[in-house]
């Protein structure tokens, strides 16, 4: 059983930093995508930062320059750094593991960020 566990959201003044953390478990498919997506509420869900390869990365454009997507492939671990952060970063950010050929999507169960102005 895929198992997703995110940690490190919280409440931070706006040009703060917040560093998630994402521990994968229970994965014996190959991955197609890993990464970070967020929902603010009235929003869809939007994709944040992901790695696309074991090395490639994508990032939506809102946050080009101001998050870091990284990965530790010993702990099974997906990291975002998140800095200079903006009132309408504001979501819950949740983890995603896309399965390749399936392409199924895995969803952690989410992670609060909450940045005041």
């Amino acid at each position: 059983q895929v198992q997703l566990v995110e940690s490190g959201g919280g409440l931070v003044q706006a040009g703060g930093s917040l560093r998630l953390s994402c521990a994968a478990s229970g994965i014996t498919f190959n991955i197609k995508t890993m990464g970070w997506y967020r929902q603010a509420p009235g929003r869809e869900r939007e994709l944040v930062a992901a790695f696309t390869t074991d090395t490639s990365t994508n990032y939506a454009d809102f946050v080009k320059g101001r998050f870091i997507i990284s990965r530790d492939n010993a702990k099974n671990t997906v990291y975002l750094q998140m800095n200079a952060l903006k009132p309408e970063d504001t979501a819950t950010y949740y983890c995603n593991v896309r399965s390749w050929p399936m392409r199924t999507n895995y969803w952690g169960q989410g992670t609060q960020v909450t940045v005041s102005s």
